[in-house]
């Protein structure tokens, strides 16, 4: 048996680099080319940043969600002092119609996300909260409002529920993995904040407006300036 030797064949010019890291860039309209969150270079300078601005408005705007999702657990129980005539039945129809319409939208919420872009969606579902609390405002002002309609109103309120899908899908796109946990539960827990202080705030705001004609409708009006805002 035969071997066949071979002799090194000598290498020229220079071995390739490995290709650089994309670079950020910001384009009109305030949109990103060449995200990165775990190119640690990006993040250590501009990345950073940009993930902690969004997150601080994707935990507004998830709060005004949460809160518009609990109006109606507080409106409801004080409809039949305010001369609703209706049915105990009833009114645990306003307060339930919101929980199920919110935990549906949550599956669709979940691919807004990747589909429209994070800014454009929660720009979108923010603003989709004018329709429950400017709803709520005229429906509890007359109670004279049909059953029906008072239903559909306590419905739109669970525009507010879908809001924490899209909200915590936006957030895990804009940071590393080792810092995703802490950034998913900030949102997290600044949204569900929103429905302790629906408890609280609601009922003040309320008592407050009960020497003036609004009283009930000042529970959906007072939340409009925020959510325009957010």
């Amino acid at each position: 048996m035969t071997t066949q030797q071979t002799r090194p064949v000598p290498v020229t010019g220079t071995a390739p680099h490995a290709a650089a890291p994309p670079r950020l860039r910001m384009r009109p309209g305030r949109r990103i080319d060449g995200w990165d969150p775990e190119d640690a270079r990006q993040w250590s300078t501009e990345g950073r940043p940009v993930a902690t601005t969004n997150l601080r408005w994707s935990i507004f705007a998830e709060f005004l969600g949460f809160v518009v999702w609990q109006l109606w657990s507080v409106v409801a129980v004080q409809l039949p002092a305010a001369g609703f005539a209706l049915t105990s039945a009833q009114v645990f129809w306003l307060i339930s119609v919101p929980s199920l319409v919110g935990a549906t939208l949550r599956i669709p919420y979940t691919f807004m996300v990747a589909r429209y872009g994070g800014r454009n969606w929660t720009t979108v579902s923010a603003l989709l909260l004018l329709l429950p609390t400017v709803a709520l405002a005229v429906c509890v002002a007359n109670p004279a409002t049909p059953f029906p309609v008072l239903l559909g109103a306590a419905a739109l309120a669970g525009f507010g529920g879908g809001n924490f899908a899209s909200s915590m899908a936006n957030i895990t796109y804009f940071f590393p993995a080792r810092e995703k946990g802490w950034a998913l539960g900030l949102n997290a827990a600044g949204g569900n904040l929103g429905a302790a202080v629906a408890q609280l705030a609601v009922p003040v705001v309320i008592s407050l407006g009960a020497a003036t004609a609004l009283g009930l409708p000042l529970a959906g009006l007072v939340w409009v300036p925020l959510i325009l805002l957010a």
